[in-house]
């Protein structure tokens, strides 16, 4: 089998498909149990996404099954990168969107990044 191609009980959700290789990203940083990539449409200056490697649909899927850990190198990898860049002087954004009506558009547990300039609230 090569490097595109998939068995059958591998998740084909987009996220997974950049995880095992097969669609290119800009990989800003990775760990055992996470990658986070550039965002194709930033929403900010700075705007990556914190992908964990095991798909999940949702941050409830997610946690439901988690390993001691898991959760928590979501967020240090995102806080590294952040103090990496500087953003953590001035201000940032993570932000989980869940289901529908909370604006998740891909079916794979993500946390956002945004940072560059001022994000105003409310958000939505």
């Amino acid at each position: 089998m090569t490097q595109t191609q998939s068995t059958s009980n591998e998740p084909s959700c987009i996220f997974c498909r950049i995880l095992r290789g097969e669609i290119p990203s800009t990989i800003l940083r990775k760990s055992e149990r996470s990658v986070i990539i550039a965002d194709l449409s930033p929403q900010a200056p700075f705007h990556a996404l914190v992908l964990p490697r095991r798909h999940a649909a949702d941050l409830g899927a997610f946690m439901k099954d988690a390993a001691p850990g898991e959760i928590d190198d979501l967020f240090a990898q995102a806080l590294t990168l952040i103090e990496e860049r500087g953003f953590d002087r001035k201000g940032y954004r993570i932000v989980i969107n869940t289901g529908e009506d909370g604006g998740q558009t891909v079916g794979h547990l993500h946390l956002h990044l945004l940072a560059g300039r001022n994000l105003g609230w409310p958000p939505g």
